[in-house]
């Protein structure tokens, strides 16, 4: 049987890997086993939270490292400090969608579910991108519909228009991986 020190630090170097999956399982599979390590349950939690929010996992991540050996509440420091920021990022959210929504209202602009419903309707993004391209804007409200319509970009040979777009928006996403690993796929392309 792996020793448990063992098993935490493997998964602890998935975690600092940004390999969230992997380190939640391991952590998972520590916590059947011991099931009031304090470790494995901030990392089981901050292994979910690096799913969706990477920066803010990976900051919260070093802090517990940080404090865990010098405060008996580090767990509870932890739990208050990403509760705090999912609340912050609902609002955020909330007050975002919102303005988009009236930026849509108010524009010549769709939101970026009805065009995917415009493309289903031509059968082709190819069709339905260059229908709208100067006439209506498409407004893309998160960075998961920003990551798909630039890989559709790219998969239908728009790669200087999804190069600048790329540009011009990759900032806004701060760090993401995800959004910066498009660049890979034009060259690939």
């Amino acid at each position: 049987m792996t020793s448990k020190n063992v098993l935490l630090q493997r998964a602890e170097d998935q975690f600092l890997n940004k390999n969230y999956t992997d380190a939640l399982k391991i952590y998972g599979l520590l916590l059947k086993d011991y099931p009031k390590l304090k470790d494995a349950k901030v990392g089981a939690y901050l292994s979910d939270m690096g799913l969706d929010l990477e920066d803010d996992a990976q900051a919260l991540f070093d802090y517990y490292q940080a404090i865990k050996s010098s405060s008996e509440d580090a767990e509870a420091i932890i739990d208050e400090l990403s509760q705090t920021i999912y609340a912050t990022r609902i609002v955020i959210q909330e007050q975002l969608s919102d303005t988009f929504k009236e930026q849509i209202e108010h524009q010549d602009g769709i939101s970026y579910s009805d065009f995917i419903q415009l493309i289903e309707d031509k059968g082709s993004f190819r069709e339905a991108f260059e229908n709208i391209m100067f006439s209506t804007k498409v407004v893309i409200t998160n960075k998961e519909e920003f990551i798909d319509f630039v890989k559709r970009l790219i998969a239908a040979d728009y790669h200087d228009i999804a190069l600048k777009y790329l540009d011009a928006m990759s900032g806004h996403f701060g760090s993401s991986q995800d959004v910066y690993a498009l660049y890979g796929l034009i060259g690939k392309a």
